[in-house]
């Protein structure tokens, strides 16, 4: 079974062969994450992004890593937590195993998350970790991954995540 780690830091700069961008449905670069991959990456990103036409909530799409020391961006548009009764949890695991199905198109041996859907889109943290490791660790059995990095921004986030590894 492959490798799940928790690490705090920064996820622009993970030597891994895909790292997951928590993007919009534009694609088109945003704040948090997104800004800082899309900085990251550099200008070639977002023409990359402008010919995928955008994305649908609960899934993703593959770009180059360009700029960055990943081979893959898989840009993933989590949902907008409005109070959990509107299939946000499908959705939010919808983007898990659209990126672990890319990383076996791809044939990305490695891939870091960050914590999708927990900033701006206000995900309750305790439940979208548990949907991320739980999607995850499904989709390990039958894949070729063999290091899931979840890249956590803060302690607190880092702390979440380690309960549920």
């Amino acid at each position: 079974m492959a490798r799940m780690e928790v690490v705090r830091g920064d996820i622009t700069q993970l030597a891994v062969d895909a790292i997951v961008n928590a993007a919009n449905n534009s694609l088109l670069g945003g704040g948090g994450v997104d800004g800082a991959i899309h900085r990251a990456a550099g200008k070639e990103l977002l023409r990359a992004c402008e010919k995928l036409h955008g994305c649908a909530t609960g899934s993703a799409k593959a770009t180059s890593g360009f700029d960055l020391p990943a081979k893959w961006i898989f840009h993933a548009v989590g949902p907008v937590w409005s109070g959990g009764s509107h299939g946000e949890a499908d959705l939010l695991a919808g983007c898990y195993r659209r990126c672990m199905e890319l990383a076996g198109e791809h044939n990305a041996k490695s891939i870091a998350f960050p914590a999708i859907s927990t900033g701006i889109y206000r995900f309750p943290l305790q439940q979208a970790a548990e949907i991320a490791v739980h999607t995850v660790r499904q989709h390990l059995q039958s894949s070729d991954v063999d290091r899931v990095i979840f890249c956590c921004f803060d302690d607190a986030t880092v702390e979440v995540y380690q309960k549920i590894v």
